[in-house]
């Protein structure tokens, strides 16, 4: 971003920059100097709109909350067909997983102690199982068998995530969106 007398940055755009701070670097990364430099501005634009860090640390985690938690799963929770759905949801994270980019999910991981960090990363995890159990309920699984398949397949989705932060040569999305549909559809 650019500074400028015209550019006001709001508080979101702050959080947004933290989010991805905290994706680079887990909570230690949050810094405002640094982030206003990332943003073009002073650090009087970051006093114009929270009183210190850790106003900033819980915007940046209510915002991840937000944006990978129920709001952000709303577009593939609307999807009434729930094996499309399925498809659509695992097909949109193994997309999504790219060789050696950061993730919030597992940065944060490192600051698991923090009451914040363990109340954010419980939120996203709930919102995220409820819509799998919620599936491979419509899907015709037992409550049991539903949500134990729900488990496995979201410890995939972040096993892949860690494996691609480390793996230059991890396959092709492609190639894993198939393989992990066959995998976690049910037949």
């Amino acid at each position: 971003m650019v500074s400028g007398e015209s550019t006001r940055l709001s508080a979101q755009d702050w959080a947004r920059a933290a989010v991805k701070a905290i994706a680079d670097g887990g909570l230690a990364a949050v810094a405002v100097e640094p982030l206003a430099r990332t943003l073009g501005v002073t650090k009087g634009s970051f006093y114009a709109h929270y009183r210190n860090r850790d106003e900033l640390v819980a915007a940046a985690l209510a915002e991840w909350r937000r944006s990978h938690g129920d709001e952000g799963l709303a577009e593939l929770a609307a999807i009434t067909d729930p094996e499309r759905r399925l498809r659509e949801l695992l097909t949109t994270v193994v997309h999504s997983v790219q060789p050696l980019a950061p993730s919030v999910h597992l940065s944060l991981l490192g600051d698991r102690n923090d009451p914040r960090v363990r109340d954010a990363v419980r939120w996203v995890n709930r919102a995220r199982l409820e819509l799998l159990v919620r599936t491979y309920r419509e899907l015709g699984l037992p409550p049991d068998r539903a949500t134990a398949r729900a488990r496995v397949a979201y410890a995939a989705i972040l096993g892949l995530v860690h494996l691609a932060q480390t793996d230059p040569d991890a396959p092709h999305s492609a190639v894993l969106a198939d393989e992990v549909t066959t995998v976690f559809l049910p037949s």
